[in-house]
């Protein structure tokens, strides 16, 4: 058996939770490589079918049976896709049935419950959040920091936007992000605008070998890429992190995702949607 297999996300609809919790499943398995391949919207009996051949294609051209991680809700279209030459796991077919045991009523076998707009007060809290950290990027205005659950404050390139951006799209959190400047650093004092949101704000940092990778793709050979000014920002805001008392993480190894669950919980922020 050779050392990478196919691996297909099937969904009735966008396909995001296959992927999440086969991705999830997949990283157990170190020395492996997959070849991602996502199957979204088959919802009828005919999109079954034809995912059915792509399967089965792909088992003829490798010799071996791709994996199918499914969240098809439609029995019939799922047992279209199940007759084909592969490891089909179901994840539906895996807990719906238990629970439907345990709470004593059947599933309702809706499409698209998990990723659709059934809940419009969630999917508007979700689209204000992620104007709010457009809005409030980079330290672009400030007179919106009483609105903030959380303000991210670090060096640039730590990882604040995207952490903003993550937290506001997948849980409705208003976070704002301010970027640390070097005038900042050497005065050695919280900015005034932070100033009296202090109890909101949370640091990030990052190592100094990386900051600078990371510069340096964005300014080569800049002195805002230098090991010494990267060295420099950092070892300062640590040190200003430690004189306000403000929470912080090396985000150095981390994912987004990570870094989000770590704000949340250390910060005991309330989420107002379910990602």
């Amino acid at each position: 058996m050779g050392s990478k297999r196919t691996v297909f996300f099937v969904s009735d609809q966008t396909g995001v939770t296959a992927e999440t919790m086969g991705h999830s499943l997949l990283t157990q398995f170190d020395g492996l490589e997959f070849r991602p391949i996502t199957l979204p919207f088959i919802s009828t009996v005919d999109k079954a079918e034809e995912a059915l051949r792509r399967i089965d294609a792909v088992n003829r051209e490798e010799g071996v049976r791709p994996v199918v991680f499914s969240t098809l809700v439609n029995d019939e279209v799922r047992d279209v896709v199940k007759r084909a030459n592969c490891l089909y796991l179901d994840f539906f077919d895996a807990f719906l049935g238990p629970l439907e045991q345990e709470l004593e009523q059947a599933s309702s076998h809706a499409l698209g419950r998990a990723h659709g707009m059934t809940d419009l007060a969630a999917y508007t809290a979700r689209m204000n959040a992620t104007n709010f950290a457009l809005a409030n990027d980079d330290g672009a205005q400030t007179r919106e920091y009483d609105h903030a659950d959380t303000i991210l404050v670090g060096v640039s390139r730590s990882g604040k936007t995207p952490t903003c951006l993550y937290m506001a799209l997948q849980y409705g959190i208003f976070a704002a992000n301010y970027p640390l400047t070097e005038e900042d650093l050497e005065s050695r004092r919280l900015p005034p605008a932070l100033e009296e949101h202090r109890h909101k704000l949370f640091g990030l940092t990052i190592g100094a070998e990386r900051l600078h990778q990371i510069r340096q793709e964005r300014r080569p050979e800049s002195r805002y890429s230098s090991m010494a000014q990267c060295s420099f920002e950092i070892r300062a805001a640590e040190q200003l992190f430690e004189r306000y008392g403000i929470p912080y993480l090396d985000t150095t190894g981390c994912s987004i995702e990570e870094i989000s669950s770590r704000v949340q919980e250390r910060k005991s922020l309330a989420r107002r949607t379910r990602p």
